[in-house]
């Protein structure tokens, strides 16, 4: 009888790149390919409605405060839940809210209110749709070549962030954020039918125990009671904040200003993509002795954007930086999941068995046969690693 792997190999593909990897990759190309251009098209439609510098926060702002009020709630619903149909439905809901917003871009009639609204519901759907997706990325890769499994997704997924902001730029300065804003909610619908098909059989079933307060909470202590764990977090979501509002408010406004418009800033972000497909390019061939030493130390060249664009810089050195930044960035992203598969466990192991040496706390040192994917699915920490 043929097996999997033996399907694989005859097809061209690794031997880790199953049904499911395969499913999630090219669902998460068709979406950063839309979502890359529909955050230029987000900017320059409050732009194009009137808007100041300030509205455009405040819709940015409107994403990004849901996503970090339910990204919790979205971690324990991923683990009571299957995490595809988590996923649809996320998927559905970005759609519908982003088909909403391009309909009143295009028919000239966006108030700010409505589209802060949308935005939110936007932000809401990412929430609960990104610890599905991590779980259900981390689930669908065996074997030794982890690291080089995560490299290849990331690389899918920033190479559509080159092409989404190239492209998204150019539509929106030729043809308008409306129609950009549409193209985006076709891909979440074209992804999120993708999703549809994935494999949940593998993934144990939940033990049953208290309800979801009761699991957040104990998470919560698991979170807590790490500082090298909550320290890479509170970092890169400090660092991740700021970056965004670069991007989301202050690029378009410099760009508007001095560098031409929304053309040369999706060609900046297009270079900030070029870069992370090079990073992840990178980390195919390179694994670092100390994962989350050398990509926490990959986030400071983060700050080079928003002093380039503070300057400002000529559009060439912007995107200069821009390329240099996301080769570091990816740098990390790809560190950072791969110590958290099961393969690296023993990394964990070492930083738990560490700390625990030094606060007496030795009880809490996890074995191999309490990391969670090799038991019942319980909430704990893994809803909370997201936030980055």
């Amino acid at each position: 009888m043929t097996s999997p792997v033996d399907l694989r190999r005859r097809s061209g593909r690794p031997a880790w790149a199953g049904r499911n990897y395969s499913l999630l990759t090219a669902a998460a190309f068709v979406t950063n390919l839309g979502s890359h251009g529909a955050l230029i098209a987000a900017a320059f439609a409050v732009l194009e409605a009137g808007g100041d510098g300030g509205d455009v926060g405040l819709v940015a702002a409107a994403r990004t405060l849901p996503l970090v009020l339910f990204l919790l709630i979205g971690g324990a619903v991923a683990d009571r839940l299957p995490r595809h149909r988590v996923m649809v439905a996320a998927n559905t809901l970005n759609c519908l809210s982003q088909a909403a917003f391009a309909v009143l871009v295009l028919s000239g009639e966006a108030e700010l209110w409505q589209m802060m609204l949308l935005t939110a519901l936007g932000g809401t759907g990412q929430a609960f749709f990104s610890p599905a997706a991590e779980g259900m990325l981390l689930s669908s890769v065996e074997g030794e070549q982890a690291s080089r499994a995560f490299a290849v997704f990331r690389m899918a997924m920033q190479g559509a962030a080159v092409g989404g902001a190239a492209l998204g730029g150019a539509m929106v300065a030729a043809i308008g954020p409306g129609w950009v804003l549409a193209a985006d909610a076709a891909a979440f619908a074209v992804a999120g039918s993708m999703r549809a098909f994935l494999d949940v059989g593998h993934i144990p079933q939940r033990v049953r125990g208290g309800g979801m307060l009761a699991d957040l909470r104990e998470g919560w202590r698991e979170f807590a009671g790490r500082p090298w764990l909550w320290g890479i977090v509170v970092q890169f979501s400090i660092a991740n904040a700021v970056v965004g509002a670069a991007d989301a408010v202050y690029g378009p406004l410099v760009a508007r200003d001095h560098l031409g418009g929304a053309g040369p800033w999706g060609l900046a972000l297009g270079f900030f993509g070029a870069g992370t497909v090079a990073g992840a390019l990178l980390m195919t061939r390179w694994k670092p002795r100390r994962l989350l030493l050398a990509g926490t130390l990959c986030v400071f060249p983060l700050a080079l954007p928003s002093a380039a664009l503070a300057v400002p810089v000529p559009i060439a050195v912007l995107c200069a930086v821009m390329f240099l930044t996301g080769v570091t960035l990816e740098v990390f992203g790809v560190s950072w999941m791969t110590a958290q598969h099961p393969r690296e466990r023993n990394l964990f192991v070492w930083l738990t068995t560490w700390y625990s040496e030094r606060t007496g706390e030795t009880s809490k040192v996890r074995t191999g046969l309490d990391w969670p994917a090799c038991r019942p699915r319980r909430p704990r920490v893994n809803c909370l690693l997201t936030t980055g």
